[in-house]
């Protein structure tokens, strides 16, 4: 599938492993809600060409909204400037960071080509994290590395961050970005940027 050698390439948020039955986010440690997340999302990329990027936005929306603290993301990426927002626009910068996320994973994630996935195990990494560890194999047998950082927060397991091929951070991509933008213009120029970025993939 062209989107899976796109995330090697482009360093994309969302970079996930399927198992075979759903788990319950309320189980203990934070696999189970990483793999309940993983096997929605193969659902969808097996249902890709059917559902569209507008079909596959809708399903992916409220999976993310179960597995990943879009908060804690967007106020890690803003640094100082997030008590710079007021609470409606750190608001609006939680819905369009999800909307932006959500429209990538969508056009990024656009067929299934027998790709599978495999979880390695789980390491503490201080401060009360916890890296979810996999691999990501293709069909020839390559493979991408890839560590999800996890949080517990709300009486469960969240995820804040991925880290590709043993050192890539999304979060830190991110915060270039972010900070870059909210220097220049602050909130109201990221949320404008998010929102551009969101309408112009979902478009497609």
């Amino acid at each position: 599938m062209t989107g899976l050698r796109k995330l090697r390439n482009h360093l994309i948020l969302f970079v996930l492993f399927a198992t075979a039955t759903p788990a319950d986010a309320s189980d203990s440690g934070p696999r189970p809600v990483v793999e309940s997340f993983q096997a929605g999302l193969l659902q969808v990329m097996r249902e890709a060409k059917t559902l569209g990027v507008k079909g596959r936005y809708d399903r992916l929306s409220p999976l993310i909204d179960d597995s990943f603290h879009l908060r804690t993301m967007v106020r890690i990426a803003c640094g100082p400037y997030w008590k710079q927002a007021d609470d409606s626009q750190q608001e609006a910068l939680v819905t369009a960071f999800k909307r932006m996320s959500t429209s990538t994973l969508a056009t990024l994630f656009d067929g299934y080509g027998g790709q599978e996935f495999r979880t390695v195990g789980e390491r503490d990494a201080g401060h009360g994290t916890v890296l979810v560890d996999t691999q990501l194999v293709d069909p020839d047998g390559s493979t991408v590395s890839i560590s999800y950082v996890s949080i517990h927060g709300r009486d469960r397991w969240w995820v804040v961050d991925v880290i590709v091929d043993d050192g890539i951070s999304e979060l830190k991509v991110r915060i270039s970005e972010y900070r870059a933008v909210l220097k220049k213009g602050g909130p109201a120029a990221l949320i404008d940027l998010l929102n551009a970025k969101a309408d112009q993939l979902i478009r497609k």
